[in-house]
């Protein structure tokens, strides 16, 4: 893996590997992974050869109203992109990093143009078909990694939205599953609900605590 985090332009990468030929050069992002509720999210975009798109940025330094922007200019500018959700059951069963690993090959399967080199945030991808590198903090050093940050956040925010008007007692809308201290005190007081992730510890110590309570009542 490669670290360029004092590094500021954003093409960087992508401008090297197009000196060396490659032109569909696709970047894969999350948006997700630290929530205690509903999906993770994954997208890959590939960004047509020496488009400049300004302010793209990693997805956790915009403003929602710029993320939104400049999810509108990618979806449109773009040559190809993915988004792929992995729900909780399937967090649950494999563990937040295999199900991450999980939506970004699915993500790479799904886009409609195969890209010639793939860069992806932080984790690598073992033995795939294509040639890759994985990226630290690479939504921050990497536009193609940081379009797929914002279709990623974005579209997650919005699945999250519709989860606020289908479980309105837990502010969903406001910190999309997040663990925040309203989102804390509303598991205590009305108990998980089904998009939230059983093995995350808050909801695991939710289930172990009325467990515990429901046995000591058997026994008396």
């Amino acid at each position: 893996m490669k670290s360029q985090k004092n590094d500021i332009n954003l093409y960087k990468f992508e401008d090297e590997l197009l000196d060396k030929g490659f032109r569909n050069i696709a970047g894969i992002d999350e948006a997700g992974r630290g929530s205690l509720a509903g999906p993770v999210c994954i997208a890959c975009c590939i960004l047509p050869p020496f488009l400049r798109i300004d302010g793209i940025n990693d997805s956790k330094q915009l403003t929602e109203k710029k993320r939104e922007e400049l999810y509108k200019i990618i979806i449109k500018q773009a040559i190809a992109y993915s988004v792929v959700f992995i729900h909780e059951n399937d967090i649950d069963e494999l563990n937040i990093y295999q199900a991450t690993k999980k939506g970004m090959l699915e993500s790479l399967e799904k886009i409609s143009v195969k890209p010639d080199y793939v860069l992806v945030d932080a984790m690598p991808l073992g033995n795939i078909s294509y040639p890759h590198e994985a990226i630290i903090h690479g939504d921050a050093l990497s536009a193609s990694i940081a379009a797929a940050s914002i279709l990623a956040k974005v579209s997650r925010d919005h699945y999250m939205e519709k989860m606020d008007i289908k479980y309105p007692n837990y502010g969903f809308k406001k910190h999309k599953g997040y663990g925040t201290k309203n989102h804390l005190e509303a598991i205590e007081k009305y108990g998980p609900c089904k998009i939230h992730r059983k093995t995350f510890a808050p909801i695991n110590r939710y289930y172990s605590k009325q467990l515990s309570l429901d046995l000591n009542l058997d026994s008396e």
